[in-house]
């Protein structure tokens, strides 16, 4: 039995996840690592949107998975990715909820990237 605390989504604290109609990109130094016309955007509370690209639109040959986990109380257990070559920018800088909690299970086989480590863009079909 986990003693991690579990919360549910509600009028304190909203997420919605939603499909992002638009194309998302992401990439370092100018390679694409990931490229989707299926990403799904999650708005959690007053947080900017975070976009949850599906892992069949990642480029896995460009990231390694580390030992780094985080909690979310809403969401359940993070794991992460490094993005190859290892340097300090992008250690961590992908993580995905392979578990989530009920609430946001829409993510699940999804990954997101944290946009100060690398370049996300938003292209309007």
């Amino acid at each position: 039995m986990s003693d991690k605390p579990v919360k549910i989504p509600g009028p304190d604290h909203p997420i919605t996840v939603r499909k992002n109609p638009d194309r998302v990109v992401v990439k370092v130094n100018g390679q694409v690592l990931a490229d989707s016309r299926s990403a799904l955007s999650l708005q959690e509370s007053s947080h900017p949107a975070v976009q949850y690209i599906p892992r069949a639109d990642v480029d896995f040959s460009q990231l390694e998975r580390t030992e780094y986990s985080t909690y979310c109380p809403y969401k359940g257990e993070a794991s992460y990715y490094s993005v190859l070559p290892l340097d300090k920018a992008g250690t961590n800088a992908v993580w995905t909820y392979e578990q989530p909690y009920d609430a946001v299970a829409d993510i699940r086989d999804h990954v997101a990237f944290y946009t100060e480590l690398v370049d996300l863009e938003i292209i309007a079909d």
